[in-house]
Parts: C-alpha cells; sequence; structure tokens
C-alpha cells in the first residue's frame, strides 16, 4: 500500500468511526510514509532495499551470526525470501555463511568485515533520515508519543495472550 491510498483511508475515515479505527489508519499512513522514504534513500544513496538493510541490521546486532531460521523469524518473512536476500548479500561480499559448529548441517549468516563498514555507513546515514522524518515533532512529543505506542504494544501483546471470553 502506498502513501497516497493510505492517505485516502485515513481520509475517508470520517468523524463517527471508532476512534480505534482512525487511530489505526493513522498509524499505517504514517508507518508507510516512513518507510517510503527511508526506502528511497537507501536506494538513491546506497542502492540497496530496505530488506537488504534490516537483514544487515539483524547481522550487526548479533555479531556470532544467525541462522537463516532466525533471520526469517526476526525479519517476520519466509525462508524463501530469507535466501533470496542472503544470496544478493553474499554475491556482494557483505555477508557470508558459515557451517554452524553444533551442527553441521546447517550454517550462520555473518556480515564480512566490508558488510561491517557499508552497514556502518548505511546506519549513520539512516539516523540521520529518520531524525529529519521526525523534526517536525519537539523531543518532548517524540517521548510522549513513544510512551503511548509503548503502552499500545503492551496492550496489544497482552489481550493477543489473554483468553477471548476475558476481552467482553
Amino acid at each position: 500500500m502506498n502513501h497516497l491510498e493510505t492517505e485516502d483511508l485515513e481520509l475517508r475515515a470520517r468523524d463517527d468511526h471508532h476512534a480505534s479505527l482512525r487511530l489505526w489508519l493513522r498509524l499505517l499512513s504514517c508507518t508507510t510514509l516512513v518507510e517510503d522514504a527511508i526506502r528511497q534513500q537507501l536506494r538513491e544513496q546506497f542502492d540497496i532495499s530496505l530488506s537488504r538493510f534490516d537483514l544487515m541490521a539483524q547481522l550487526e546486532r548479533h555479531p556470532e551470526g544467525l541462522t537463516m531460521g532466525e533471520l526469517s523469524r526476526r525479519m517476520m518473512v519466509s525462508g524463501g525470501n530469507t535466501t533470496v536476500i542472503v544470496d544478493q548479500l553474499e554475491k556482494e561480499q557483505l555477508v557470508q555463511r558459515q557451517v554452524a559448529a553444533k551442527d553441521r548441517r546447517s550454517f550462520r549468516v555473518l556480515l564480512t568485515p566490508s558488510g561491517h563498514k557499508a552497514f556502518a555507513s548505511m546506519a549513520s546515514a539512516h539516523e540521520g533520515w529518520v531524525v529529519a522524518l521526525f523534526s517536525g515533532l519537539s523531543e518532548r512529543q517524540q517521548q510522549q508519543l513513544s510512551n503511548l505506542l509503548g503502552h499500545l504494544k503492551t496492550s496489544i501483546h497482552h489481550s493477543q495472550s489473554t483468553p477471548p471470553s476475558e476481552h467482553a
């Protein structure tokens, strides 16, 4: 869904619609706008997709590497998608596969030294883009919004772990 479609959905949410629906549409619209902007910057400045950047970010946080299954779960994508991304990054010598010590049938994916260097450059630029995108909010407003979204996330996790009969 592109940002024009989400903006249109947001505009169609009338005042008589439930506040939760309007909030969900606003969250979706903002998320889409931020992702589109970051996706465009990554493509223009580094010729890399957001999914490839995300995979490298996962590996940067886990210097011991991750299995393909762990990468898929963390990125919330199928194993097939993960394999395609790893294959591309491996061809560019940004990641490498290493046979797992405990299970020689599987392997771990790690950033190469050039992968670490490339990711550091991308991560620095990424941080600048995010700061710019949120610059319309003061630090206090950003903290308030972060706190509210944290409460929402906790509430959603709680509601998903509570049996349906308790939601009534």
